[in-house]
């Protein structure tokens, strides 16, 4: 299953206008990486066992490093770029050149693909969202 969906914002788009600022889009082309990477983490947090912007990798305008801890304990370093996230290395800040891996637009695609325990975190939590939803619409 890919998803492209944080379910922690289903229930309102009120947060767009500040994403979009976050994501560049306002009076500039050039995107901060950083701040960025920090949105990519605090989307998905709840759902990996730890998640933080790299203080050892370089951040630059076009690149920032992720470091990742999936809920089965596997630990990656994430690169992100304007072509999207990929894994450059298999333990915390490491960047290993010659690992050729696929970029994925969102970072629910690129988790989906090597957590299983990220998928099911996921799942729970937009079905949870949603009973909460229909509590509201009933009450």
């Amino acid at each position: 299953m890919e998803t492209d969906c944080n379910p922690m914002e289903l229930s309102s788009m009120s947060g767009f206008e500040d994403d979009a600022a976050l994501n560049g889009f306002e009076g500039t082309d050039m995107k901060d990486m950083r701040l960025e990477a920090e949105a990519v983490v605090n989307d998905v947090l709840f759902a990996v066992n730890n998640m933080y912007v790299s203080k050892t990798l370089r951040c630059a305008d076009d690149v920032a490093y992720i470091n990742v801890e999936t809920r089965e304990g596997n630990r990656y370093c994430l690169e992100l770029t304007e072509a999207g996230l990929r894994v450059v290395g298999y333990a915390f800040d490491q960047v290993d050149d010659h690992l050729q891996t696929p970029y994925h637009e969102t970072v629910y695609s690129l988790l989906d693909t090597l957590s299983p325990a990220y998928r099911e975190a996921f799942g729970n939590a937009l079905l949870q969202r949603l009973e909460a939803l229909n509590r509201d619409g009933q009450s």
